[in-house]
């Protein structure tokens, strides 16, 4: 069973930075992608970046030049670093994981299967 941590968030002020971190156990796939969404209050789930096996990485407009998805394979996680932070970036981030191919959230070529728990980002004076 893939699980995924998520850690990192908090609140900080506009221009600010947080990085996010997800740690990932319980998987063995050679092929994945690994994702971060994001949820405002009252607002839809919408992707925000994704990282897949071959180091890839694919941005939404929204965040491009401010964020920036990594992965350290050997600790089996991806990161978030956030800079620039407005206030229209405040949601709940998710960690996500496409392994099986099955998965039911489509996002930059990938279907995301396993979820996080979420952590909170917060931006405001």
């Amino acid at each position: 069973q893939v699980q995924l941590v998520e850690s990192g968030g908090g609140s900080v002020q506009p221009g600010g930075s947080l990085r996010l971190s997800c740690a990932a156990s319980g998987y063995t796939y050679s092929r994945y992608c690994m994702g971060w969404f994001r949820q405002a209050p009252g607002k839809e789930r919408e992707g925000v970046a994704v990282i897949d096996s071959d180091g890839t990485t694919r941005h939404a407009d929204s965040v491009k030049g401010r964020f920036t998805i990594s992965q350290d394979n050997a600790k089996n996680t991806v990161y978030l670093q956030m800079d620039s932070l407005k206030p229209e970036d405040t949601a709940m981030y998710y960690c996500a994981a496409a392994v099986t191919g099955y998965g039911r959230t489509w996002y930059a070529g990938c279907q995301f299967d396993y979820w996080g728990q979420g952590t909170q980002v917060t931006v405001s004076p």
